[in-house]
This record gives C-alpha cells, structure tokens and sequence, in this order.
C-alpha cells in the first residue's frame, strides 16, 4: 500500500470521525500499526486513551523511593566468634524445637547451619544452629528439605 494524497485524506477524515486505529485499518486495508506510524508522522492529534474513558489525565505515580542503609532492625546483642577448634564438650548444643530435631554431628568442625527459623525482623528470628553438612549450608535435616530430587518432584507432583 502506498501513501499518496487520496489514502491520507482518507486517513485525516477517518481520524477526525474519531474511529479507533483498528478501524482505520480495516477500512484502509492496512495493519492498525500502519495507520498509527503514519499518523504520528502527519502530526494528527492523539487519540483518547482506551483505558482512561473520562478524559482526565491522573497524575503519575511517583516510584517509592530506595531506603538507605539497613531494612532490618539491628541485633541487640553482637555474635561471638566461633572457635576455629572447639572442644568436643562445646560442640554438644541443645537442639532446636522443630518439626524434627536437627543433631549436631560429634567430632565435626563446627560450621552452623544457615536455615532460616521464624518470621525476619521478629525477636523470636533465629537460624538453626546444628552442624552444616560439610560443603553444604545445612545440617542433614534441612538439607533434605532444601536438596529435592528432579525425580522426587515428579512423584510428588503426581
């Protein structure tokens, strides 16, 4: 399809009747992406929003602003180094209340596990702190909950 002066007058007087790009198109046969293009290049007014049927323009929305330093409360008491070699008497710790208990294995380097205990920024938040599976950063309780089986899931699934 060429635009010549007949196509464009065709184009002005459909578009001064208020006819949606879509239709314009239709009537024109060419693609609704066609008659916007070249609307735009002609300088034709814009068309009402579709969405906003009243005609009024809402102030945009503002993006939240970006908090600066921390989101979480600080802790109220700072954390001790581990010992590299801990005794084997400090290895032994009471065991987390969970679904099921997390044991520390005995004899291990003392590495805690990094699963998450409760709701963060709550006073009862805490990590697990039994042994982390050596290369993981679980103990064996929640390794197995983290570490799923491609396998395991389709059975689920089903």
């Amino acid at each position: 399809m060429e635009w010549n002066e007949e196509t464009i007058g065709k184009l002005r007087a459909f578009w001064a009747e208020g006819h949606s790009t879509a239709e314009i198109g239709r009537r024109m046969g060419v693609s609704k992406n066609a008659v916007v293009g070249k609307a735009h290049r002609l300088n034709l007014p814009p068309r009402p929003s579709p969405i906003r049927r009243d005609g009024e323009s809402s102030p945009r929305r503002r993006a939240p602003r970006r908090v600066q330093g921390p989101t979480l409360p600080a802790l109220r008491t700072a954390l001790a180094p581990m010992p590299a070699d801990p005794p084997p008497q400090a290895v032994e710790r009471p065991a987390p209340v969970l679904r099921a208990v997390c044991l520390p294995r005995p004899g291990a380097r003392v590495t805690p596990c990094c699963w998450p205990i409760g709701e963060p920024g709550t006073k009862s938040f805490r990590f697990c702190d039994a042994d982390a599976i050596a290369g993981k950063p679980y103990c064996d309780l929640h390794a197995t909950q983290a570490y799923v089986r491609v396998r395991d899931r389709k059975e689920d699934a089903a």
